[in-house]
């Protein structure tokens, strides 16, 4: 298996430029999955499918949908693509590297999860910073204009906000230089798991049922619903730093009115 993937890995090297795999193959590979992971929740809104999972019951209009994927197309081309080509003489200065052999799994593992740590500190911290009166008023509150997140709302934001939080998820490849395999999986994870957070539903199989420390979507959707001077839950993927810093107390109160609202209800049924 290993060496069919080397193989596989082989052929996009000795046909393409280190430029053009990580420029290029990079924007495409998140414009695929971006989108690909971000429809669905379109769809999902616009039938009613799934709807006991939705996590607020107000449904976003055709025309508030379409106004996010055109500004979207022109954010990812207009911004993100520029970005990747300018930063990418950093990247290969700092050591990225495309040839073989490819990192071990031990590795590639190691810098995800240093990524994910580092990624999640910078963004709780500059995410507060946007949500000051006059930053959230000019910038942040872009992103905001969907009280009710679907998927592709995840990327929706002032071009601004793009550059000064996209920061948050370079830094970390920026200053290790990984191989392109890495950043390629790191990307692809990032992109999943802020998809997931703005997706609207809390399903059974949800991964903050399963990951200890994991937000997702019912706690980043606690920060939508709220007026930016109460909203908390600033951090991306994990609640720690909330926790620490006393940013999820609100959530938290409501959380605890919930579950006691239910366990009165079972007793009541059980009468």
């Amino acid at each position: 298996m290993a060496s069919l993937f080397e193989s596989g890995w082989q052929y996009l090297i000795t046909r393409f430029s280190d430029f053009q795999l990580a420029c290029l193959g990079g924007f495409f590979l998140h414009e695929s999955v971006f989108f690909l992971s971000g429809l669905p929740f379109i769809w999902l809104e616009r039938a009613g499918w799934l709807s006991k999972y939705k996590i607020q019951a107000k449904i976003n209009s055709r025309s508030a949908q379409e106004k996010c994927i055109s500004r979207l197309v022109l954010y990812h081309f207009g911004v993100n693509l520029p970005v990747v080509i300018f930063s990418y003489p950093v990247f290969k200065y700092m050591g990225m590297r495309s040839s073989l052999p490819l990192p071990s799994w031990r590795i590639v593992l190691f810098q995800i999860i240093f990524y994910f740590i580092l990624e999640d500190f910078v963004f709780y911290w500059g995410h507060r910073i946007l949500h000051t009166k006059w930053l959230y008023k000019h910038v942040h509150s872009v992103h905001h204009e969907y009280a009710t997140p679907f998927g592709l709302t995840s990327e929706y934001a002032h071009p601004a906000e793009i550059l000064f939080l996209g920061f948050a998820t370079i830094i970390g490849p920026a200053i290790t230089g990984p191989h392109l395999l890495t950043l390629w999986l790191w990307m692809v994870l990032r992109v999943l798991e802020t998809v997931e957070a703005h997706c609207g539903y809390h399903f059974p199989w949800s991964p903050s049922n399963f990951l200890p420390l994991y937000g997702g979507a019912d706690f980043h959707d606690y920060h939508h619903r709220l007026l930016y001077t109460k909203s908390g839950n600033y951090s991306s993927t994990f609640t720690y730093l909330d926790w620490i810093f006393g940013t999820d107390v609100g959530y938290r109160k409501l959380k605890a009115l919930k579950n006691t609202v239910v366990e009165d209800n079972s007793e009541l049924k059980k009468q």
